[in-house]
């Protein structure tokens, strides 16, 4: 929440302020009003709304039913089990099958999920990490299965493995091997996805944890000139890499201060690029990002009210220039969402894009005393959160002394206890409760999609070429241990019926796993 007790702006806020160092022009740098010239005047922002669910089939479905309402891109969440590197027979993936995204195995799995969606046309978002270059070599597989020319295969891979160990947990190997994979995936692509964006750089998450919108900032920056460092180390050009790198934000409640932390995180980054690291091309100081509505907010109280947050929080995406957005279903405090819950989220964004006015004005914002000056204030206090993790050594050195996990920890102890007070009023919450008694639909995953999805495994087991499997996954061993890139190997093996969690579970005979420290 902004904390500032100032309650008017003037031209004194912005004495000596300079609009061309600070704005610019739409599309040039530093690019705070917007990566691109005409904005949404040109084309509205890529409506993505994240799905997945039980197995490969109910979640094509959904996507089908998206795309036929309107819907411009997918987004796809997948299940615990995938995200950590298992399969759906592995003990340690009981009960949790479908349970909160899709369950993928293998490329059978995947020739499901986009069945009747030609990956042509369409672009594709996948929220993955520790798994991410698994995931994105089944999806390469079957576009090319599709006849799709490579320049074609458009999305995004979520590849954020740095987040992982700050803010969500879904780590697999510890954090050398974790960055081998993540500069693997951005040189693989430069040769064989031009049009892919290698990684989608998260402070959603971090948001999500508890952290300030400074703090989502910073450490979310922090990450992203980690990521360019350790591919500059591994000899990538970052005039090569780095304009196919994007960004992931959440949107919360603060209308004002989300779409000033949107221009000031463009600012910093464009700056960052050019005057640390030394990027030539204007392409490589471009921000482009994703956003999605934050789910932290969402209340099981009077859950309409979830309606409401979500449309603000979508309007402060769109003054603050985002390229894509999902916006959270009303019912997700409850459970999966209902398919009429995510009809009314996605129409949420086509009655901001389309009735609203808007989009029609390029930065509508620019100017504004108290705009611009909360924009300098979330700037300065992100750069000085970047400089004390540049004190530890930079964001890798930071997480693993706990810095970051620390700060977020901090603010979200000091918003629960705001809340328990009263002093930060959740409506249907802490203040204006009432009693309520009825009851709302709750999308629930048939229980025998687990034991149908282990039985599909089975089978694929007894179909394959075994013993060619066996070869496959010694290669990708023996890559491991070496310092060419993963990628092909692993391609390979999943192309014969190799399975997420035979091909994860080899790096970990080479990589171990990663332990958090107390």
């Amino acid at each position: 929440m902004n904390d500032s007790n100032q309650t008017e702006y003037g031209p004194d806020d912005l004495r000596g302020w300079e609009p061309d160092e600070e704005l610019g022009e739409p599309g040039s740098y530093p690019y705070t009003r917007g990566p691109y010239p005409s904005m949404y005047t040109g084309r509205l922002w890529t409506m993505r709304q994240y799905a997945g669910f039980g197995d490969a089939k109910a979640t094509n479905e959904r996507f089908r039913s998206l795309l036929d309402a309107g819907q411009t891109g997918l987004s796809v969440a997948f299940d615990l089990p995938t995200q950590m590197g298992l399969d759906s027979d592995d003990e340690m993936a009981a009960g949790e099958v479908g349970k909160v995204g899709v369950a993928i195995d293998s490329i059978e799995d995947m020739r499901v999920l986009f069945d009747r969606i030609p990956l042509g046309d369409v672009t594709t978002s996948m929220t993955i990490n520790s798994t991410a270059a698994i995931l994105l070599l089944l999806y390469q597989l079957v576009a090319e299965e599709q006849g799709v020319p490579v320049g074609q295969v458009r999305g995004t891979v979520q590849n954020d493995i740095l987040k992982e160990y700050i803010a969500r947990g879904t780590y697999i190997y510890p954090t050398a091997p974790s960055m081998r994979l993540v500069t693997d995936v951005f040189s693989y692509c430069a040769a064989e996805l031009p049009n892919w964006n290698t990684i989608s750089i998260s402070g959603y998450h971090i948001r999500e944890a508890g952290s300030t919108a400074a703090q989502e900032i910073a450490f979310t920056i922090a990450n992203g000139l980690a990521y360019v460092v350790a591919a500059k180390r591994a000899g990538l050009d970052v005039d090569v890499f780095a304009p196919r790198l994007s960004f992931f934000w959440n949107s919360h409640n603060d209308l004002f201060e989300e779409a000033a932390k949107f221009r000031a995180a463009r600012r910093m980054w464009a700056r960052l690029m050019k005057d640390r690291v030394g990027a030539k091309s204007p392409s490589s100081w471009r921000m482009r990002f994703h956003t999605q509505t934050a789910g932290s907010t969402l209340t099981a109280q009077q859950p309409f009210n979830n309606v409401v947050r979500t449309a603000y929080q979508a309007l402060a995406a769109v003054l603050g220039g985002t390229q894509s957005l999902h916006t959270n279903s009303y019912d997700e405090a409850l459970g999966l969402p209902t398919e009429e819950a995510v009809m009314i989220a996605l129409r949420t964004q086509q009655v901001l894009g389309h009735e609203s006015g808007v989009a029609s004005v390029i930065d509508p914002l620019a100017g504004s005393y108290f705009v611009e000056s909360l924009t300098d204030r979330l700037e300065a206090e992100a750069m000085d959160l970047i400089g004390r993790i540049d004190d530890l050594g930079g964001a890798v050195a930071g997480i693993e002394s706990g810095f970051q996990q620390r700060e977020i920890e901090n603010a979200a102890y000091d918003h629960a206890r705001a809340v328990g007070s009263g002093e930060a009023v959740i409506v249907g919450v802490n203040k204006f409760e009432i009693d309520e008694t009825g009851d709302h639909d709750v999308l629930r995953v048939d229980p025998r999609i687990e034991s149908n999805q282990v039985n599909r495994l089975w089978r694929l087991r007894s179909e394959r070429d075994n013993g060619a499997i066996k070869t496959a996954l010694e290669m990708i061993r023996k890559t491991a241990a070496g310092d060419e890139n993963l990628l092909p190997p692993m391609k390979e093996a999943l192309r014969r019926g190799g399975t997420v969690g035979e091909v994860s579970g080899a790096l970990v005979d080479i990589f171990g796993r990663y332990r958090p420290s107390a």
